[in-house]
């Protein structure tokens, strides 16, 4: 028989199972089989892509996309868009003269054209007499420049001790390399000037085709506009476009008035002095002055003066002199009167504004800047609000007596 004290027992010779000890499950992480991820803790981040992720790259790339095309489109359409605001412009400056006539019978169209056919013969009157002042110039110019190439030869020799002949400076310079290469370079660049006043042209036909419908249909222009807005906001931009009209065009039309007053008065002082091209030079001066602010008198005046030297020296100092007393005549008499019904812009701030004009748009910026300074400030003229101030009204000063009982006590207590 088998000796049952003497067998053992599993329970008696293994060692206790530890925690953790025993088969692995067969079947993953979960126990009893379950296939489900086991359950994330606070640090714990799942691997998948948020649903709105694919959708905020293809919304981001679109607008990327939309504003790169915006901005080629933008800069292609820079010279147009600029054409098309001068035009704004020239519209809202014959808009009054077109309003005038239309309320007397004629028909808008009509009475635009008349306009526009005005301005046409008045500025092509303008060019036509400066073109022929140059002309005339040049002409004299070229015909006397062996007499003043002969009269600079002998001061030189006077002065200088030199023995130079006008003759041989002439073919020198005429068979010279530079003179050569600048002629060959100018025969060369007629393609691209001719293309250059062509395209010059067709800028001004652009300008003047939108002008004349912005002023013919300005009031079923404004109508479309103001169709899609509510009443209110319609209101606001119906005010708005009245004052632009009122002050582009009133500014515009006392600057002409002046441009008038002025050509008249240059031009009888340039009879009595006898200086060629009197009807010219006050033209000139008449619009040069009233439409470049401030220096404008003085550069206008400068043509004439230059012309007055073939007279004699004396009748430059004359023209020198009428065109400061006129300027001061002009800012401190007449440019009040005149402008006191239409919008009075002061002098720096109107050359500060062609200076920004130019330096953001060039020669189109300089053009229109005077235009919409005006309108800017008939805007804050009746949308803000202004009060008078009372002028003996001042701030009140400190009193001696307090600041030097304050000193006393302080010289006291760092003693102390």
């Amino acid at each position: 028989m088998p000796d049952h004290d003497a067998t053992q027992t599993p329970d008696d010779t293994a060692e206790p199972e530890l925690p953790g000890d025993g088969p692995a499950p067969a079947d993953g992480p979960g126990s009893g089989g379950d296939d489900r991820p086991p359950p994330t803790g606070g640090g714990g981040r799942s691997d998948k892509m948020p649903l709105w992720l694919p959708k905020a790259v293809v919304l981001a790339l679109t607008l990327y996309a939309a504003f790169l095309l915006a901005n080629w489109a933008f800069h292609r359409l820079t010279g147009l868009l600029l054409n098309i605001l001068v035009a704004f412009f020239l519209a809202l400056a014959i808009e009054p003269a077109v309003d005038w006539m239309a309320h007397r019978g004629i028909r808008r169209g009509l009475a635009t054209a008349l306009v526009f056919l005005g301005v046409v013969v008045f500025f092509g009157g303008f060019l036509a007499l400066l073109g022929s002042v140059l002309a005339d110039q040049v002409r004299e110019l070229v015909e006397n420049f062996p007499s003043y190439v002969d009269s600079v030869v002998v001061w030189l020799n006077d002065q200088f001790g030199t023995q130079l002949e006008a003759d041989k400076l002439q073919d020198d310079f005429l068979s010279s390399e530079w003179v050569q290469n600048y002629l060959k370079q100018s025969a060369d660049n007629v393609w691209t000037v001719s293309t250059t006043v062509l395209g010059g042209l067709f800028k001004l036909l652009t300008i003047l085709l939108f002008a004349f419908y912005f002023a013919a249909e300005g009031p079923r222009l404004r109508r479309t506009l103001c169709s899609v807005l509510p009443p209110a906001r319609q209101a606001e931009v119906l005010r708005a476009w009245e004052i632009a009209v009122t002050k582009t065009g009133g500014y515009l039309y006392s600057r002409g008035l002046m441009a008038l007053i002025s050509g008249v008065c240059h031009y009888i002082v340039f009879l009595i002095l006898d200086i060629p091209y009197a009807p010219a030079l006050a033209v000139w001066v008449g619009v040069v002055s009233q439409f470049v602010p401030t220096v404008g008198t003085y550069l206008a005046g400068a043509l004439p003066m230059l012309l007055a030297f073939t007279v004699s020296p004396w009748a430059a100092l004359w023209v020198l002199v009428f065109v400061i007393i006129y300027q001061q005549f002009e800012n401190y008499v007449l440019q009040p009167k005149i402008t006191s019904k239409t919008v009075d812009i002061h002098p720096a701030v109107a050359f500060g504004s062609v200076i920004a004009g130019a330096a953001l748009m060039g020669a189109v910026g300089a053009l229109i800047a005077i235009p919409a300074t005006a309108t800017l400030q008939g805007f804050l003229g009746a949308y803000v609000t202004r009060y008078e101030v009372d002028p003996d009204a001042h701030a009140p000063r400190p009193r001696r007596g307090r600041g030097r009982t304050l000193l006393r006590r302080m010289r006291g207590a760092l003693r102390r």
